[in-house]
């Protein structure tokens, strides 16, 4: 209860404070309670600050060029301190590959390169990869290298197909650039050193950038030499040898990276690891650019249009086949495809389908088989690993195709030799029913010389004609019609057998 001094106050009485409303302390606690919660969220450490780490671990091609690309964008909205890319690849795509670099280079968060675990290997283009990375780190038991550029298929450098050190005459002949006529081969050999020349150039500047053995890489590139965890450390192709990542982010804690932001000082020594995994658009780029399920998805598509144009109103052949074949052309388009090989394997497709329609005797199919096969052998322009077509794959798709067009083929034969069934042509033969008594022998209509006639009417096939007999009818009487003009029928009586040239 509340009272109010309402006499005058003692001299010594300490003054009386005034009463603030209840709404008021209210308001003063809630202000207290959000400042003490925006103090503790500050105060807490940001999920911002942990180190991305990524994998890599087949092939590099799109679908890994797109996941990396994308995870570094992600880590720089982020501002996280390092990103660790651990890679386990044979090789790859060069243009997948310089995709990556490129990204790498224009990151403004320090990159670290980490080949793991244990067995794994950066071997051609993961080895630019690694020379790229602002830091460079092996686990034991890895191994880099092998980097020689092996892209000449079979449409792409005159039918060669080196699988070793592209250079014949050595790196040191190539280095001084003393050799400046064509090679044994042609065309060939002056494209192959082409492309060594510049893969060595392009790796070694990476190593002088990044301040790393730049003589061993180019000996990698022109010998395709390989080195191990421990041998890269001596040889100065690595900044350090680490177990795992959060080991190697221990051991970059407090080093300095140039990156596009200028000079970037590492800070992980308690930071936690974040592991991002690929998404559904890295899967999904990952299976349509197999050139297998591309090269699938292009046949599809063309018989599934076939059927659709085939038999108009089938309606979902030809969305899937527009389907199929939209994905397949864009997976082409992801790919080192020749030209060449994609046009033929349209052409034999295209052969294959007008076999169904134009009747030349299988020269048609033949040929699309043929161009189908070539083209598919031609179709990919590389021979990196993981990045052919089987030659198995090739041919069950041309006898699939075959037997495909030969079945259609034989049901449109048979279906040509089966018996017209409607039309003007179907009624000869057919069996009708006399429908009026006027079907008798009609003198006026009798010409000199020849068999008098009746006239009259009968049903024919649900319909009513007019019909003429050499023999008088009368209603009910079945007739089978022999001939035909215009909108008159010449009948005989069932019980008499027609014979062949009554049927004109």
């Amino acid at each position: 209860m509340l009272f109010h001094r309402t006499s005058p106050a003692a001299p010594d009485a300490p003054p009386l404070r005034p009463r603030h409303p209840l709404p008021a302390r209210v308001a003063r606690a809630a202000v207290f309670a959000a400042l003490l919660v925006v103090c503790a969220v500050a105060a807490a450490p940001s999920p911002q600050t942990a180190v991305v780490v990524m994998t890599v671990n087949s092939a590099i091609g799109p679908a890994s060029a797109d996941f990396v690309v994308r995870t570094l964008a992600r880590a720089a909205q982020r501002r996280a301190p390092l990103v660790i890319l651990q890679l386990d690849t044979p090789g790859g795509l060069d243009t997948s590959m310089r995709q990556i670099i490129k990204a790498i280079l224009a990151s403004p968060v320090p990159v670290a390169a980490f080949v793991a675990p244990g067995g794994a290997r950066a071997a051609s283009a993961g080895t630019y990869i690694v020379y790229a990375s602002h830091f460079a780190a092996m686990a034991p038991a890895t191994n880099l290298g092998a980097a020689s550029p092996v892209q000449f298929g079979i449409g792409g450098g005159g039918g060669g197909s080196p699988t070793g050190p592209i250079n014949p005459a050595g790196p040191a002949s190539a280095a001084s650039g003393a050799q400046s006529g064509p090679l044994p081969g042609g065309t060939e050999a002056t494209e192959a050193r082409k492309v060594m020349h510049d893969s060595s150039a392009y790796i070694r500047g990476l190593a002088q950038l990044r301040g790393r053995n730049a003589d061993w890489a180019e000996h990698a590139v022109r010998d395709a030499v390989s080195l191990s965890a421990t041998e890269a450390l001596d040889q100065h192709v690595i900044d350090l040898i680490a177990q795992d990542p959060g080991d190697l982010a221990r051991q970059l804690d407090g080093r300095t990276a140039m990156t596009t932001a200028g000079p970037t000082r590492v800070a992980t020594a308690n930071a936690p690891l974040a592991f991002v995994e690929p998404d559904w658009r890295s899967h999904f780029l990952s299976i349509i650019t197999d050139p297998n399920v591309a090269l699938i998805l292009l046949s599809l598509g063309v018989y599934g249009l076939f059927f659709e144009f085939a038999n108009p109103g089938f309606v979902l052949p030809g969305v899937v086949g527009a389907i199929c074949l939209l994905i397949g052309l864009f997976a082409m388009q992801l790919l080192p495809v020749n030209y060449a090989g994609l046009a033929l394997v349209l052409l034999g497709l295209a052969c294959l389908v007008a076999e169904a329609f134009l009747p030349t005797f299988g020269v048609l199919g033949f040929g699309g088989i043929v161009a189908f096969a070539i083209g598919s052998l031609m179709l990919i322009d590389t021979n990196t690993p993981g990045y052919g077509i089987p030659v198995p794959l090739i041919a069950g798709l041309a006898l699939g195709g075959a037997a495909f067009v030969g079945t259609v083929s034989s049901v449109a034969l048979r279906a040509r030799r089966r018996p017209v069934v409607t039309g003007a042509e179907a009624i000869v033969g057919s069996i009708g029913e006399v429908i009026d008594d006027g079907l008798q022998l009609n003198q006026r209509a009798t010409v000199a010389g020849s068999t008098p006639l009746a006239t009259g009417w009968a049903r024919v096939l649900g319909e009513r004609w007019q019909v003429a007999c050499d023999a008088p009818l009368s209603a009910g009487s079945r007739v089978r019609v022999t001939g035909r003009s215009g909108l008159k029928l010449t009948v005989t009586p069932l019980h008499e057998v027609p014979s062949e040239g009554e049927q004109s």
